[in-house]
């Protein structure tokens, strides 16, 4: 989404990502760079990343190096940095308030460019050009029913049980739902779930759908909004093995805040949070405007 935006790279783009069905799906076509897949803070995968970085970074002479963060920019940028070659890293949408582990690892590299996508977390040297979020709208409209539901707990290394069980006790016993769950247990639940799904057929079935639940993932959230939904998210949390730390927990904030979200923790979900996600209508209002990066 950001991509199309930026305004101070060419157009020539060599994605370098994990050789996953999002991945592939979404960049289909494009010239791809496969790297490891990892877990969060994966000193294993990373190390393998640096050999990677040090033979894609000798083939040719690159421009820049753009990253949003996670496994790729720390090897790719201290790399690309000792070559010469100008960086931008773009913090993920999911920091509000503190940077994460990519980005303190980055900041005392000179020349690296940082950029934040959320206004509150613009200080020491951080620059704001926008967010992937820029150009919805929320709309309230009068009633809407709960027939078919989307349900998606991401496809991370961690489980998470206590979001598919509030879901499954407050949704109506008629609703047709679409369960994503990833590596969550959900055997003893007689479910019919799916691990995983491509890209494109998970946003098909979040545009069909009248109510989205989700991880309070980036991604997830972004698909929503794409789709035309508000969704109601339920944050991972770090007390409970579910993820690293509790940025999701921001970001669900950050958007119920703006409207753009019903946000809860799972054990407090209710119907009511349900029928008020469905009862909003996503729009995009505008083209976003240019994400321009600095020039020197």
């Amino acid at each position: 989404m950001l991509r199309p935006r930026l305004v101070g790279v060419p157009g020539d783009v060599t994605w370098v990502t994990p050789d996953t069905a999002q991945s592939r799906s979404l960049l289909a076509g494009e010239v791809v760079e496969p790297i490891p897949a990892s877990e969060p803070r994966d000193v294993t995968a990373t190390l393998a990343t640096v050999g990677r970085a040090h033979r894609l970074l000798r083939t040719r002479q690159w421009s820049a190096v753009v990253s949003t963060g996670s496994l790729a920019a720390v090897p790719f940028m201290a790399l690309a940095r000792a070559r010469g070659v100008p960086c931008h890293y773009i913090e993920t949408a999911a920091r509000v308030d503190d940077p994460s582990l990519t980005a303190r690892i980055l900041a005392p590299i000179p020349g690296v460019h940082r950029y934040a996508q959320h206004r509150a977390a613009t200080k020491n040297g951080w620059l704001f050009r926008g967010s992937v979020f820029d150009g919805f709208r929320a709309t309230a409209v009068p009633t809407a029913e709960v027939r078919r539901v989307v349900v998606t707990a991401g496809t991370g290394n961690a489980g998470f049980r206590r979001m598919v069980d509030a879901v499954r006790h407050v949704l109506p016993p008629e609703a047709e739902v679409l369960w994503q769950t990833g590596p969550t247990e959900v055997a003893d639940l007689g479910i019919d779930a799916r691990r995983t799904l491509p890209s494109g057929e998970l946003a098909a079935a979040m545009a069909e759908a009248d109510l989205v639940v989700a991880h309070a993932g980036v991604g997830s959230a972004l698909m929503a909004l794409r789709a035309g939904k508000c969704p109601v998210l339920l944050p991972r949390r770090q007390v409970f093995g579910e993820h690293v730390d509790d940025h999701q927990r921001q970001i669900a904030d950050a958007l119920a805040s703006a409207g753009l979200a019903v946000a809860c923790e799972p054990e407090a979900l209710t119907l009511e949070h349900l029928s008020r996600a469905a009862a909003t209508v996503v729009t995009t209002t505008s083209e976003p405007p240019p994400f321009v990066l600095e020039s020197n």
